[in-house]
């Protein structure tokens, strides 16, 4: 492709900052989203076998946490936390159900709310997920006072970015 003449000593200028000393502003391994998003997959990636002997994928695993933080909850309420649409969270739901990890039933107060609960499958399934947090640490290799601070870095970065 040839590019336009204005294009070209653009192209031209930035290279010879390059060789200056200058960053590259555009260079992918100074983007913010590109080592969110390989860190996201490498920690996907350490949770998958840790996740697979309790039948549970990674965002099954967030449902559970915030119903083993409180449960029953409405399917808003587990939205919100999880900060999740219902037409992503319903298949979720749906197949922890089937699972046999939680039930949904209408509230009676409220028929057009689902009440999602936690069944005696899915509190035990609690007890083997204890082991999780520490092997997650342990497979990272990065203390855990670093882990602390990424996570509240990543929490003020996630609110700004709601803003």
């Amino acid at each position: 492709m040839v590019l336009p003449v204005r294009s070209r000593k653009s192209f031209v200028s930035t290279i010879s900052r390059q060789e200056e000393g200058h960053v590259d502003p555009l260079a992918l391994e100074r983007q913010v989203c590109f080592a969110l998003a390989v860190a996201n997959r490498s920690v996907l990636a350490v949770y998958r076998p840790l996740l697979e002997p309790l039948n549970l994928t990674h965002p099954q695993y967030l449902v559970m946490l915030a119903l083993w933080e409180q449960s029953p909850r409405s399917v808003k309420e587990i939205g919100n936390a999880l900060q999740l649409d219902s037409a992503t969270l319903s298949p979720l739901l749906k197949r922890l159900e089937t699972t046999g990890y939680l039930t949904r039933r209408r509230d009676p107060a409220d028929e057009r709310l689902a009440v999602i609960d936690l069944t005696a499958q899915g509190l035990r399934v609690r007890e083997k997920a204890l082991l999780i947090p520490d092997a997650v640490v342990e497979a990272l290799g990065v203390d855990l006072d670093t882990l602390e601070r990424l996570h509240s870095v990543l929490t003020t970065v996630n609110a700004a970015a709601r803003r």
